[in-house]
């Protein structure tokens, strides 16, 4: 059967549980910490594959992974996956939950990318004008990233604007090629 499904129906499962119960927006925020951990450390992926891990190593290494203090849900949720053998997709579980919620409660993920740090305010009006655009709540990610050289990058759902002085000069040098 296809990960990709497998993973689509563990999450919408674990989502009908989580809606039941109460804990919707806890187990999400131990499965965005999970997602994370996933990206960040990626020997986490080649660890909880590995067949020769007993499942107890694996469940502690998953709670982990999930925060401090992961739900109750979600740790239920972490041992079925693994009575079933299904932990190779958990972080594609874990996704599928993510996005799953966030169109559920109608949530866009935006990131603003800058040469230099913005303030608070700054980032407010532009998390404002983007919950304008789209009827929406934005969860709002800020980054700097110097070799943008000035500027601004935005982007959200499917939209991304440019606005940053590297990207204007490789037009100009384009123009002038």
């Amino acid at each position: 059967m296809d990960l990709g499904v497998i993973s689509i129906r563990y999450a919408r499962a674990l989502y009908k549980s989580a809606v039941q119960t109460g804990c919707d927006e806890d187990v999400y925020n131990d499965m965005v910490t999970l997602a994370n951990a996933y990206m960040d450390v990626p020997q986490l992926r080649h660890t909880i594959d590995n067949p020769m891990l007993q499942k107890e190593k694996k469940e502690s290494l998953l709670k982990a992974a999930c925060g401090t203090k992961p739900a109750e849900l979600t740790m239920r949720f972490l041992k079925l996956v693994l009575q079933e053998g299904r932990e190779t997709v958990m972080q594609l579980i874990a996704q599928s939950y993510i996005t799953l919620y966030r169109k559920q409660k109608n949530i866009i993920h935006g990131r603003l990318i800058t040469a230099t740090a913005v303030s608070t305010a700054t980032e407010h009006k532009v998390r404002q004008m983007v919950e304008q655009r789209t009827d929406g709540k934005v969860e709002f990610l800020t980054e700097t990233n110097p070799d943008i050289i000035g500027g601004f990058i935005l982007e959200y759902d499917t939209y991304r604007m440019d606005a940053s002085v590297k990207s204007q000069l490789q037009g100009i040098l384009k123009q002038l090629k």
